[in-house]
C-alpha cells in the first residue's frame, strides 16, 4: 500500500547561470536624453571605477532599454551580480550632474521580471471584490 500524503520537496540552487537587474537612472535634470550605448558607457565606467579594469572585466549585457524612463534590462552572470549592483549603487554622477541608479527587480529569471506587483493595478471590479 502506496503512502498518498508522500511530500517531495524540489529545490533548485542557481538554476540559472546568469542573473537579470531591471533598473532606472534618476538624474537631476530629468529632461535629458541619453542612447542605450550611452547608458551601458556609464555603467561600464562605474564598474571600472569601483573595481578597475582587471575587476571589471566580467561580461554584462544590456537587453532592453527604455530612452524615455532612463530604464534598463540588464543580464549578468551570477559571479558577477554583487560587482555590478554595487558599482551601480556608488555611482554618484554623469557628465558633471548628479545621478542615481536605482535597483527595481533583481532576479534569475527573465520572466520575473516581466511584471511587479507593486506597480500591479486592479479593475474595478476588483478593486471593489478587495474592499469586502
Amino acid at each position: 500500500m502506496e503512502d498518498s500524503s508522500k511530500f517531495e520537496r524540489y529545490v533548485y540552487k542557481n538554476a540559472s547561470v546568469y542573473h537579470y537587474m531591471k533598473i532606472s537612472l534618476v538624474l537631476e535634470k530629468e529632461n535629458r536624453n541619453i542612447s542605450d550605448a550611452q547608458f551601458k558607457q556609464l555603467i561600464i565606467s562605474g564598474v571600472k571605477d569601483l573595481y578597475g579594469e582587471i575587476g571589471a572585466s566580467f561580461p554584462f549585457d544590456l537587453l532592453k532599454f527604455d530612452p524615455k524612463e532612463l530604464t534598463g534590462i540588464l543580464r549578468v552572470y551570477n559571479s558577477g551580480l554583487v560587482k555590478l549592483w554595487s558599482a551601480l549603487t556608488l555611482l554618484g554622477s554623469y557628465q558633471n550632474e548628479a545621478c542615481a541608479f536605482r535597483v527595481t527587480q533583481v532576479s534569475p529569471f527573465l520572466l520575473a521580471l516581466s511584471g511587479n506587483s507593486r506597480e500591479l493595478q486592479f479593475g474595478d471590479r476588483a478593486q471593489v471584490a478587495l474592499r469586502r
